[in-house]
């Protein structure tokens, strides 16, 4: 693995959260000799399980992600927020092992979770071809035992009417010769009373096994829980003290919804645990940032229990003594002068391929190929990065001459295929090629016809989303500088808050990803259109 540059001497720093802003969930940590990795939930977009690298847990840099193909999963039809749920990333053996969750459903006590794993000798790849595992449940991990045996730990989940759906935490041995599940799937620990035990990570130290799990949902209850065992199989006694890490009751902390924690040990023997958070934009208030990731510094001494100083997330924490490592810091503007997407960039539903993307066909423009509307879970034609800061704005110039109604090229402001904000060209019925607005709010559009702008003639339009905490704003540039809609928007129903949905009891809806600005191109005709953007600039505060 490059380094790009080179290491500097170890200085008293901090690392400061999260360390990973903006939708990056259920993070899964792992150090290979001084490399550590976090691998993260992607759900319905590509490339699937986000993967970023440090040398210091200060610095990260993003590798994009694993699951690059449909060979390793194919996401058409997935529903909003279904899809990878809570990947695992372990090294055994001169591999890495990546498991992952496929999630279709969680409709009436149903989630359809089918799990896979995949190898590597390198965690660039190339990647085995997944070995397909249980259904049981979702949050699957490995677990290594000191033996040389391998166990595959998951939530298992009851299906059943009147039963806790979050059933405990279930352990198998997987064989990684024969690639297959052996023997019988046993349940080791039902959690504690704060229930909704899931995320189950699993460690060896010092005689004991153990268990680190997440509890009490992944919303502002959320915690991490840990418990211990003399045996793999249990029982299994979680710490009397408390979990290990919660901001529940603390609305005054900046950092909420602590939980979905694993751990790993520096070089020095240090331990540190990764966990997702979340940033509202007011007290217990909606996450338009999404769920993000966290590192807290834990003490650990020889055969106690683990501990996170005050039990609650740190803004600022104690730096591990290892030399500090920045990387190159990411231009503001992407030319689309590689032969690939950059790694910031994600797309909806189906990979970055060529039968809808081409960088090639203009040097230094990304051409996209239009694709399905707003609600269509097949072929979307979204290219997106995800919003870091609450004051950001994404910037681009387009070249698009939309034939009729049903072809629109521009730029959007997107949770999911229900809440969404979209500025975009398009062809008025009089022939006229204009600048429309339209808005959607849990699948109620909002068109604002009075702010239709005539774009003219001219090939080059400049278009600019932005980010101001609760406000979207949109503009444009025809040549003779920018303007701004008049018209603020809610940023506040592209939050994980706005998108789940409870009817009768049951999910009706669930949110997970947090927002995204993007590209979007819609050829709802089906009549080959395109558009070419220029270049992408995105901006934060």
């Amino acid at each position: 693995m490059s380094t790009e540059i080179a290491p500097l001497p170890a200085v008293t720093r901090s690392i400061r959260n999260p360390v990973l802003t903006g939708f990056h969930p259920d993070p899964s940590i792992l150090r290979v000799g001084d490399d550590y990795y976090l691998a993260t939930s992607t759900f319905e977009w590509y490339p699937g399980v986000g993967l970023h690298h440090s040398r210091d847990l200060v610095h990260w840099r993003p590798l994009g992600g694993i699951v690059t193909e449909r060979r390793l999963l194919d996401l058409r039809g997935c529903g909003d927020s279904n899809g990878v749920w809570a990947p695992d990333l372990t090294w055994h053996d001169g591999l890495f092992h990546l498991v992952y969750s496929d999630v279709a459903s969680f409709a009436s006590g149903y989630w359809d979770p089918q799990n896979y794993l995949i190898t590597a000798p390198d965690v660039g790849g190339p990647w085995s071809d997944p070995v397909k595992l249980h259904a049981h449940g979702f949050d699957a991990a490995l677990f290594h035992d000191t033996d040389g045996s391998t166990w595959l730990l998951s939530l298992s989940a009851d299906w059943r009417p009147g039963r806790d759906r979050f059933g405990g935490i279930e352990i198998q041995r997987y064989d990684r010769e024969r690639q297959r599940l052996v023997g019988e799937a046993r349940i080791i620990f039902h959690g504690t009373s704060a229930g909704l035990t899931e995320g189950p990570h699993l460690y060896r130290r010092d005689g004991w096994y153990w268990l680190v799990t997440a509890e009490g949902g992944t919303s502002w209850e959320h915690q991490v829980t840990v418990a211990r065992s003399r045996h793999l199989f249990g029982p299994y006694l979680a710490d009397p003290r408390g979990p290990l890490l919660t901001s529940t009751g603390r609305p005054d902390l900046r950092l909420q919804k602590a939980g979905h924690g694993c751990l790993v040990e520096t070089q020095q023997g240090d331990w540190y645990l990764a966990h997702l958070v979340a940033r509202p934009y007011s007290p217990l208030g909606n996450c338009v940032l999404g769920r993000e990731t966290a590192i807290q510094r834990v003490e650990w001494p020889a055969g106690q229990w683990p501990t996170v100083p005050g039990g609650v997330p740190a803004d600022t924490v104690p730096a591990p003594d290892l030399p500090a490592h920045p990387w190159p810091e990411e231009p503001a503007t992407d030319h689309f002068d590689g032969p690939t997407l950059s790694t910031r960039w994600s797309t909806l539903r189906r990979p970055a391929s060529d039968d809808w993307l081409d960088l090639s066909a203009r040097p230094s423009y990304l051409r996209v190929h239009g694709g399905q509307s707003p609600v269509g879970r097949q072929t979307p034609s979204l290219v997106a990065r995800r919003v870091s800061a609450e004051r950001c704005a994404l910037e681009t110039v387009v070249e698009f001459d939309p034939a009729d109604h049903r072809q629109l090229a521009g730029v959007t402001a997107y949770y999911n295929t229900t809440n969404w904000h979209h500025l975009y060209l398009t062809r008025a019925d009089d022939g006229r090629r204009v600048l429309e607005l339209l808005s959607c709010d849990r699948g109620r559009r909002t068109a604002y016809p009075e702010l239709t702008v005539d774009a003219g003639d001219g090939v080059r339009v400049g278009l600019r989303a932005r980010f101001d905490g609760p406000v979207v704003r949109f503009g444009y540039d025809l040549g003779d500088g920018w303007r701004d809609l008049p018209v603020d928007l809610d940023a506040t129903i592209l939050s994980d808050e706005h998108a789940a949905l409870v009817v009768d009891g049951e999910p009706a809806a669930w949110g997970f990803t947090g927002a995204f600005l993007g590209l979007w191109v819609q050829d709802l005709g089906g009549d080959g259109a395109h558009a070419d953007f220029d270049h992408a600039t995105y901006r934060q505060e």
